[in-house]
């Protein structure tokens, strides 16, 4: 029998922050929802799926800014600063709302799976197994972003708690503390599998499905697996099993490298790679609310969108290793498919359109780190020279076709660069807008998040089958998504000498601006290095073993909480 509960569709975070002497906005009783369970609880996961789309910002900005794939034109006041910066405090707004959306996620899918029970039609089941789904990754990106990466010691490192639903006593509320990393874990596989069960039912990537529970499930083990030194066999393998299913289902197709460079303008109904994203459409962004999405701070497109953060030199090399790409529009040539979602702002002169040709290097200043320099150049038949403050400098060929030259700089220093048009600079540095989360539908910075897609999951059973020593495994699903976007650009071999380094630099390529560059460094024991222009601390390693790899529980979430909620070390 259903219990008798007030199942709220927009419900608290913490219940302790509620006004109980009332029911929340958009609440409903059990009375109401036995008579007709079908159609309320359509309304109730509804409510849950909405809860992710004011989860994904957060979610996007902490996972993806506390990476190398971006740089920022300067320090900035917003709180997102800290994520960048790893100057972590506990009053952070936005770290805030990922923490309670997260929750109110948990909670919703928490309190329908409690109020209904299955078996009454595999549609109403599938409608559990999509909450069971949420819950599980909501579970998971918390974890991730507030619990210590899985290999260091997870039985006693603190996870998050774990609160399944609206208590029945609301009055006395004594809610427990964080789980550990380990417990965390057990309940996400535990939904993510029951999830696994009950979805029998395709809606299309932008719901839960069983793929998308095996797909997530492939990265959760992957995150178990150890690092490379020392790998969990054991996790390893089930990572290699779950994206087994996924790719073997043939529900999913990774797109050809033409359609892939334009992965950002589909929508998610109509992506064949895509297993789950969660949906943004164009009406909940009005007039210049563009400039709040994800894409405005990496683009300004349409007259929409700050343009503050850019592909960061070290992405831009990674990108050019295969070959250089050329992004200007009488030479462009895009050798690595992913430099599709880089637009430099090159300069046109306002009379006659004409660009600015200069030679572009990153020049080293031990007072005040690397910074890009653009020299404009003179040609005096074959002899290419440029100008760099007061002192001119002969260029020597490193790679003519390319474009690809050398200087010997008066600091000492040789200096290897490219010939290219003047980009457009915000503060000092050159715009590398990056489109990759703008442009759905072609609607400015429209972007459904993408959570799951399946050049990811050929990635995941690759590093799996590396820690199992199965390396000539590994290497097939490497060069699978190498080659997508690198014409012939399949490597050779693959083994313990260089596994670790060519899956690692592929999943930088494959998966930036998606939220997994910083979890991936760490959760492998690695440290995070950003000597490359921009105002971070350049000569910084940050370590995995770090106090700023994982943030602070909010404050705010602590003094609502009904129980001891235990803060992360600062130090």
């Amino acid at each position: 029998m259903m219990k008798k509960l007030f199942i709220a569709i927009l419900v608290c975070a913490s219940v302790a922050s509620c006004d109980i002497d009332r029911l929340p906005y958009g609440s409903m009783d059990t009375d109401r929802i036995e008579g007709d369970p079908e159609v309320y609880i359509e309304s109730l996961l509804n409510g849950t799926y909405a809860q992710l789309k004011l989860w994904s910002d957060p979610m996007h900005r902490c996972g993806e800014y506390a990476g190398d794939n971006i740089m920022i034109r300067g320090a900035s006041t917003d709180a997102f600063y800290e994520f960048i910066s790893f100057s972590r405090t506990p009053n952070n707004g936005r770290l805030n709302q990922f923490w309670n959306t997260g929750y109110k996620a948990i909670a919703q899918a928490s309190n329908i799976i409690n109020m209904f029970e299955e078996g009454q039609s595999a549609e109403f089941d599938n409608k559990l197994g999509e909450c069971y789904y949420i819950r599980g990754m909501m579970y998971f990106y918390l974890v991730r972003a507030y619990g210590r990466p899985f290999y260091q010691n997870p039985s006693s490192n603190l996870g998050v708690p774990i609160v399944n639903g609206t208590p029945e006593d609301v009055i006395n509320l004594d809610l427990p503390d964080r789980a550990t990393v380990q417990q965390t874990y057990e309940q996400i596989i535990a939904d993510l599998a029951k999830a696994e069960e009950l979805l029998t039912i395709d809606n299309g990537a932008i719901y839960a499905s069983k793929g998308a529970a095996q797909a997530l499930l492939s990265r959760v083990y992957l995150y178990m697996s150890g690092t490379y030194e020392s790998p969990n066999t054991q996790y390893a393998q089930l990572a290699v099993e779950y994206a087994d299913k996924v790719i073997n289902s043939g529900d999913y197709a990774l797109l050809p490298r033409e359609q892939f460079m334009r992965y950002n303008t589909y929508t998610p109904e109509t992506n064949a790679e895509t297993i789950f994203a969660v949906k943004r459409v164009a009406s909940e962004f009005s007039g210049t609310d563009h400039f709040y999405g994800v894409g405005g701070m990496y683009a300004n497109i349409g007259g929409m969108g700050w343009g503050e953060m850019y592909a960061s030199a070290k992405y831009i090399d990674l990108l050019n290793e295969a070959g250089r790409n050329d992004w200007r529009t009488e030479k462009y040539t895009i050798v690595d498919a992913r430099a599709a979602f880089i637009e430099p702002t090159y300069a046109q002169n306002a009379t006659t359109g004409a660009y600015t040709e200069v030679f572009r290097f990153v020049k080293q200043d031990a007072a005040n780190g690397s910074n890009y320099v653009q020299a404009p150049i003179t040609r005096n038949g074959n002899v290419i020279t440029a100008r760099d403050g007061e002192q001119t400098y002969t260029l020597t060929p490193v790679d003519v076709a390319q474009e690809i030259y050398s200087i010997q700089h008066s600091d000492g220093n040789t200096y290897t660069g490219v010939l290219d048009n003047f980009i457009t600079l915000n503060r000092v540095y050159p715009q590398f807008y990056i489109t990759k989360a703008s442009r759905e539908g072609e609607d400015s910075h429209l972007h459904s998040p993408v959570i799951s897609r399946l050049g990811e999951i050929y990635l995941n059973r690759a590093e799996a089958n590396a820690k199992l020593g199965n390396y000539g495994a590994a290497l097939t699903d490497l060069n699978v998504i190498r080659t997508r976007s690198i014409v012939n650009g399949g490597y050779a071999n693959l083994d313990a000498s260089n596994a670790s380094m060519r899956i690692d630099k592929e999943r930088q390529l494959e998966l930036a601006f998606q939220a997994e560059r910083s979890y991936d460094v760490f959760r492998n024991g690695g440290s995070l290095t950003r000597a490359y222009p921009g105002p971070q601390v350049q000569t910084e390693s940050i370590p995995a073993t770090d106090f700023g790899v994982v943030y602070y529980i909010p404050q705010d979430a602590i003094n609502s909480y009904p129980g001891t909620l235990t803060q992360n070390p600062t130090q």
